[in-house]
């Protein structure tokens, strides 16, 4: 079992107290006792081994053995470009996605949006962290404030000019996403030797879809069109697809 502590609480110590919803799920949800071993991670790719100490007043505390590696996180930092779409779908996304091994996600506002803004920024983040400590990973991804898609587009060139960035799907066509996915990672190759270095960006439109004009400025972005096939998918549904499919290809063509 794994539990997400702040570096600012584990830095050099020997023991760790856990706040109260850790210590609860330690004892009332997983049944541990003094003696139990878990894993702590900070969050940021550290993780230690550790063992229950003792339990005082439904408190956990922890002693550290020993720093760990958990060969848990791809070898490429995969992000998550996901419009905005209405309740727990957005949740289920950040929560499927961090299983799935995005780095990050950037919540982003487009045309059809039926929501266009947030108070969940908190939740969300919490989302991700209870994730994380699920499926064993060392990193929490982060969630970026919510952010209009033409504003992403334009930082994006800005930071990598001349760099195919990813892909994003669109529902009413575009290149088979092998051929799609190809073609990005050929084209950084031919720019960049430490092109697995750069972020690779999936954009997933929202209920409604996107626009001709959004899938444009994509494209004039450095975005590459692709489609996951004939039938309409919800976009939660999509994003966990493609997220998918990017792991099986970067294993398929960069062979890591």
């Amino acid at each position: 079992m794994t539990v997400y502590v702040p570096p600012s609480e584990i830095q050099d110590k020997k023991e760790v107290t856990l706040d109260n919803n850790k210590s609860h799920y330690l004892i009332n949800v997983m049944r541990c006792n003094p003696g139990s071993l878990v894993s702590i991670i900070d969050g940021r790719g550290r993780a230690f081994k550790g063992k229950i100490k003792s339990i005082r007043n439904g408190i956990v505390e922890v002693s550290i053995l020993e720093e760990i590696f958990l060969d848990t996180e791809l070898p490429f930092d995969l992000i998550l470009v996901q419009s905005l779409i209405k309740g727990h779908k957005m949740d289920l996304v950040i929560q499927k996605a961090t299983e799935l091994g995005v780095k990050e996600i950037i919540p982003v506002v487009t045309e059809r949006v039926i929501v266009r803004e947030t108070r969940k920024l908190g939740r969300w983040q919490k989302i991700a962290e209870e994730a994380t400590e699920q499926c064993n990973r060392a990193v929490i991804p982060n969630v970026r404030q919510p952010v209009t898609l033409q504003n992403f587009c334009n930082q994006l060139s800005s930071e990598f000019p001349n760099l195919s960035k990813g892909l994003i799907f669109w529902e009413e066509g575009g290149k088979r996403v092998k051929d799609a996915f190809k073609e990005v990672i050929e084209s950084r190759k031919k720019r960049d030797s430490n092109w697995l270095k750069v972020p690779f960006f999936l954009v997933i439109g929202p209920e409604g879809g996107l626009t001709y004009r959004e899938v444009t400025l994509a494209e004039e972005s450095g975005f590459v069109r692709t489609s996951l096939g004939k039938r309409l998918l919800k976009s939660e549904t999509a994003s966990i697809i493609s997220i998918a499919l990017m792991q099986f290809l970067l294993e398929e063509f960069v062979k890591y």
